[in-house]
């Protein structure tokens, strides 16, 4: 069995990482903040060597494309009013290096957590404070981790010209998003078992410097 911990939010997340990964332990935990925070004390008491989220997203310029794969350089608290929260991920480079390794193409950027879906202009605020993609959990689901290593992952679902109000154009980029999931799922379930969750992660998670 692995010795990560992969948390899935939503359902058809968690179907989507365990048709690619049979070996992988798989967590959800539920959408939005509350009930990510309400899973913290559950990942934190489980005895995995690394915890890793991942699901999809919603790009935030036109540099992002249904499918695409994001890693978290950075989590940012897009629910708060004051200066910006955010937390580094250390585990970036050394996991989006090994991904292209395998042919899957990667970003890397900040990913902000909203606890609502941001359509038109509210997209525009946020890309304009740093991030790349949004979700509604990775920010809060984060001190889980502890002092062990912590990656995110996320797929593109949806993006500023193909956002959720579309639905045919949402539909396709929702299936590509499900394919790209359980491709990198596969993927990293194969890193692990060659590299191990240390070798392939590296660094714990841990608050970057507040303000822009």
């Amino acid at each position: 069995m692995s010795d990560v911990l992969v948390t899935a939010p939503l359902r058809l997340e968690a179907l989507a990482i365990r048709a690619g990964a049979r070996r992988l332990r798989i967590q959800r935990t539920g959408m939005g903040p509350e009930r990510s925070r309400a899973a913290v004390p559950l990942l934190q008491s489980d005895p995995a060597a690394a915890l890793v989220v991942m699901g999809v997203c919603g790009g935030l310029d036109d540099e992002c494309e249904p499918g695409d794969v994001v890693i978290a350089e950075e989590l940012l608290d897009g629910a708060h009013d004051g200066e910006d929260r955010r937390v580094a991920c250390p585990s970036a480079e050394p996991l989006a290096r090994a991904l292209e390794r395998r042919g899957l193409p990667v970003r890397r950027g900040t990913v902000v957590s909203v606890a609502r879906i941001a359509r038109g202009e509210t997209r525009v605020r946020l890309r304009e404070r740093g991030a790349i993609v949004m979700d509604m959990e990775s920010a809060w689901l984060a001190p889980g981790a502890l002092q062990r290593p912590f990656a995110v992952i996320r797929v593109v679902a949806d993006t500023p010209s193909r956002e959720v109000t579309r639905p045919l154009l949402t539909l396709a980029g929702a299936a590509r998003a499900a394919l790209s999931l359980r491709r990198t799922a596969a993927a990293l379930e194969q890193l692990v078992r060659e590299q191990g969750a240390h070798n392939l992660l590296g660094g714990a998670v841990h608050p970057a410097s507040e303000g822009d």
